[in-house]
């Protein structure tokens, strides 16, 4: 069993900043791309920004310049640090891992909890 624990969200005023962390755990032979989606009530989830295993990212238009995601390999954890934030960033975050529990499985999506950030205007 494959678990990702995300920590970080909360209430920050427009034009601050937060920092969201995302560990994974468990049964895990390897893990490939990492990253956060957001999602608000009555729409689709969506991507925020991903990493991959060897540090290339890419992010949504609407977070660049903003936000930066990175990882520590050996932590198999993923962070999200959001600066300049807006109403609009207001959302359930979700922690993403595509990853292989053994070295002969195929690799499949992990899915955290989802972690609140309301940002007042």
């Amino acid at each position: 069993q494959v678990q990702l624990v995300e920590f970080g969200g909360g209430l920050v005023q427009a034009g601050g900043s937060l920092r969201l962390s995302c560990a994974a755990s468990g049964r895990i032979a390897s893990i490939n791309a990492m990253g956060w989606y957001r999602q608000v009530p009555g729409k689709q989830r969506e991507l925020v920004a991903t990493i991959s295993s060897g540090g290339s990212t890419t992010y949504a238009d609407s977070v660049k310049g903003r936000f930066t995601i990175s990882r520590d390999n050996a932590k198999n954890t993923v962070y999200l640090q959001m600066n300049s934030l807006k109403s609009e960033d207001t959302a359930v975050y979700y922690c993403n891992a595509n990853g292989k529990r053994t070295w002969g499985s195929v690799p499949s999506d992990y899915w955290g909890q989802g972690t609140q950030v309301t940002v007042s205007s």
